[in-house]
């Protein structure tokens, strides 16, 4: 019977455990894998457990995918798998790559050599140390690859679209089964990325049909991040390739390209993302990659969004790892959202309309659905003037804050923040009436001028909804907001709602169904906008 992961690990913390006796051991786990450092070499073991995406629950086939690990590997990385060894149960307890007639083998083992860990990209990149060259050798070195791989018929199947679509829906049914959604994700947000997915399959049909064609689908790496890739001054290598599910490996090659500059973007290197995408398309000769790139970068963020939240989960990884992981998974499920309703661009959604419609309600959700910040005009104003954000001042200090320089200047502060965030590639919700034309214009010229894509939501709820709300708030309701049901009749009259003439970035979206639904709908309707 196979040892426990927990029996293993504290088997293999003793060097005595391993043929080179090491000064040093440590561990990394996944929720597929264990593994031991114990320089110079490393021990990957992988879990006894059965997912609907793989199966390791007997001894005969983790050995089989052990193998396969070692062959698929030495393609991108020759020189570090060394082979598949036994972990034996000898009188002595547990030994690694031990001699099978000293005990019975109850575990095996791939055997690599162990790379300094200063030298993979995601360290160099954390630390400066990576350049804009270093990315290009990486470039170079997987064209090479895939041109070197050419795709045959059994891998072009995968490319075909019901298969495609089967391993879309597939996530999210185990999004949903794993109770992500509602948890890590709201269920807007996991509706918005379903509805993504439909979406980008019926406008892109012809084009995925003719990718499966002419080759692009190929038999790639699968798990392409940061961390497997190693660079050193005469060698790269790109490790750890998906071996346990051929349906994750066989691949449009912009869906591996995806995965890396997914990455990047997620760990703040926009521009460089940027390059290799190109890079990549030029060097294979693939303009159609860009199209597909923000569709698959998606994808590539609810599969790390799944992978942490399972990690999450696991009893055996110590709180402070699940805490962590429980961020990423949030993060990672927020990015998917930002290149469904974005794409490749940072995006400036500008809720609007009287008060009491629900628009900060909504800026607030959308916001936090896509993890970018919540800028209301009520919360800067009131922090500008020094006033507390709950508290309704007396009708001399309300006259100054609504005065109109206070105004101007409050709506200068939400077009100074979304600018600065917007060239450091990152979107923002801003939250505010907008009543008038002026205000309207005066973004759209400062966003335009700097090639910033926005859209203007208009939300709308009909007037004796907007008194009832309002009412409330006299009630007591905390908010920063200081308009009142006696405030209706003045605050419709400056109202000036934008006309069908206006821009081409405005839609209007009703408060009619449920919050969570108006939510749905919003992010639909910026996916629709941005694709």
């Amino acid at each position: 019977m196979a040892p426990s992961i927990s029996a293993l690990r504290n088997a293999l913390s003793s060097p005595a455990a391993y043929p080179h006796t090491p000064d040093r051991i440590e561990f990394e786990q996944t929720h597929i894998s264990l593994v031991a450092l114990a320089p110079p070499q490393v021990y990957k073991i992988k879990k006894p457990v059965s997912l609907t995406y793989l199966d390791f629950s007997t001894l005969e086939r983790r050995r089989h995918f052990c193998e396969q690990e070692v062959r698929l590997n030495r393609r991108l990385a020759p020189d570090i798998y060394e082979g598949v060894v036994p972990i034996v149960e000898t009188d002595d307890g547990l030994r690694v790559d031990g001699p099978p007639d000293a005990g019975t083998v109850v575990e095996v083992a791939v055997k690599m050599r162990y790379l300094d860990p200063d030298q993979f990209l995601d360290a160099r990149l954390a630390r400066g140390a990576a350049s804009a060259a270093d990315l290009d050798r990486v470039v170079q070195t997987l064209c090479a690859f895939y041109e070197s791989h050419p795709s045959t018929p059994d891998v072009a199947e995968a490319g075909r679209i019901d298969r495609l679509r089967a391993g879309t829906e597939g996530n999210f049914a185990e999004a949903e089964a794993e109770g992500h959604v509602g948890h890590l994700l709201s269920r807007p947000a996991h509706e918005a990325l379903r509805f993504y997915a439909d979406h980008f399959y019926d406008q892109r049909a012809s084009l995925l049909h003719r990718r499966r064609a002419e080759g692009f689908i190929v038999e790639g790496h699968g798990d392409l991040r940061l961390e497997h890739v190693h660079l050193t001054d005469d060698r790269i290598a790109i490790f750890d390739c998906v071996e346990f599910n051929d349906e994750l490996r066989h691949l449009d090659v912009a869906s591996d390209v995806a995965f890396l500059a997914m990455d990047l973007d997620r760990k703040g290197h926009p521009e460089l993302s940027r390059r290799f995408a190109q890079r990549m398309a030029d060097g294979l000769s693939d303009p159609a990659l860009q199209t597909l790139l923000p569709f698959y970068k998606s994808q590539r963020a609810q599969i790390r969004g799944k992978v942490h939240g399972l990690r999450a989960a696991e009893d055996e990884v110590p709180p402070a790892e699940r805490a962590r992981s429980r961020a990423q998974a949030r993060r990672c499920y927020q990015l998917a959202l930002r290149y469904a309703v974005a794409g490749p661009e940072p995006l400036v959604v500008v809720m609007m309309g009287r008060p009491g419609t629900g628009k900060s309600t909504q800026a607030e959700a959308v916001a936090r659905a896509l993890g970018w910040p919540h800028l209301a005009s009520d919360r800067v104003r009131k922090t500008q003037m020094g006033i507390p954000l709950h508290q309704r001042p007396d009708a001399a200090t309300r006259e100054r804050l609504y005065a109109d320089a206070t105004t101007e200047a409050t709506y200068a502060t939400l077009r100074t923040r979304a600018l600065e965030r917007a060239r450091r590639h990152q979107g923002t919700v801003l939250d505010a009436t907008f009543s008038r034309p002026t205000q309207r214009a005066q973004l759209r010229s400062t966003l335009r001028a700097a090639d910033v894509p926005y859209v203007f939501v208009e939300v709308t709820a009909p007037d004796d909804e907007l008194k009832q709300r309002l009412r409330r708030r006299s009630t007591g309701d905390a908010t920063a907001s200081d308009a009142r049901a006696d405030d209706f009749e003045m605050l419709t009259e400056r109202y000036e709602a934008p006309d069908a003439l206006e821009d081409p970035r405005h839609v209007r979206m009703g408060t009619e169904g449920t919050p969570a639904q108006t939510t749905l709908n919003i992010l639909k309707t910026l996916i629709r906008l941005s694709n």
